[in-house]
């Protein structure tokens, strides 16, 4: 499997290729296509819950990393800044 250190230098690599070989916007979109492919792939095979992404896009994880699940989060709904 390859490790998130490998995924990113193989990234960075094909970005800069696309960038050079076709300019910048075009790179840009090519990462772009890059992550939605990666997100689609991901929530077809279970990886990816839409839910969790949604709470921590709103800020309503947990600040201790636990997932943002109900059961670590305080249930004090004044303690939230907004």
């Amino acid at each position: 499997m390859i490790s998130t250190k490998q995924f990113a230098a193989v990234l960075g690599f094909a970005f800069v290729g696309v960038w050079i070989a076709a300019g910048f916007g075009d790179a840009v979109l090519c990462l772009l296509g890059a992550g939605i492919a990666y997100a689609a792939v991901a929530f077809y095979q279970g990886d990816l819950d839409l839910d969790e992404v949604q709470s921590r896009l709103r800020g309503e994880g947990s600040g201790s990393g636990g997932g943002g699940s109900a059961g670590a989060r305080s249930g004090k709904a004044s303690s939230r800044v907004r």
